[in-house]
């Protein structure tokens, strides 16, 4: 079964994608889940028993709507998704630490990054279910979660925007150096996935390379509910 996932990664204009995500910060990939898949994922959100934590955005001031964190095994298609992605994110990742000056410290194999993970004392699943409904929205923020870090994630939408939901359009933000910041929004196909920065991208200027923060966000949902999965490739401390 791991394979139709690595079918589905490998269709993608890798090339292209990579061309986005050192323009802007993040790039649309091709559809990674059909809707049978995403509505079976969608419809374990009420399952307390698959989850190791519950956030209220609104409590924490992360903006409105909830989000959980899948235990430890994963429900597929998550595990395998994230073994089919890892090889094609590790190159732009090792290219943006080489243009920083940054030591690249991931490996090969993705078990192998998360037992450094591990090792460092970051040992807490990240993969991500997110509810919003009408009025809700997510923050402009950075995903971290501890010392060590892989700097990319994709995120899939699960349900069809303009049917389910309206609103809730995906926001990157970069911060340019000397200058005002700069936008993009993107309406995410149901199934389809998003690539997008952890923290930073590497910019060229007259000084040589350096980093521009980026954060991301969701706008406000105007109606129905939006439900997305995040694939985070770095355990939390």
């Amino acid at each position: 079964m791991a394979s139709v996932w690595r079918q589905r990664v490998e269709v993608a204009d890798w090339d292209a994608a990579a061309a986005d995500v050192n323009d802007v910060g993040g790039a649309l990939l091709p559809q990674l889940m059909i809707p049978a898949e995403c509505a079976a994922v969608l419809d374990l959100y009420p399952y307390d028993s698959l989850f190791r934590s519950t956030i209220d955005m609104s409590r924490y001031r992360f903006g409105q709507g909830e989000y959980r964190y899948f235990k430890q095994p994963y429900p597929q298609p998550i595990e395998a998704l994230k073994q089919a992605l890892y090889p094609r994110l590790l190159p732009i990742a090792r290219d943006w630490w080489t243009k920083l000056g940054r030591a690249a410290p991931w490996p090969d194999s993705f078990d192998e990054w998360l037992e450094m993970c591990h090792r460092a004392g970051q040992t807490k699943s990240t993969a991500i279910l997110l509810k919003y409904g009408q009025g809700d929205w997510n923050a402009l923020h950075r995903d971290l979660y501890g010392e060590i870090i892989f700097p990319l994630q994709v995120v899939i939408n699960l349900n069809e925007p303009g049917m389910a939901h309206t609103g809730g359009e995906f926001l990157l933000v970069e911060q340019r150096p000397r200058a005002q910041s700069r936008g993009t929004v993107t309406t995410l196909p149901r199934g389809h996935g998003y690539i997008f920065t952890t923290r930073d991208r590497p910019v060229r200027s007259t000084r040589g390379w350096s980093a521009a923060p980026i954060r991301h966000g969701v706008s406000t949902v105007r109606s129905g509910q939006r439900y997305t999965l995040g694939l985070v490739f770095h355990d939390a401390a």
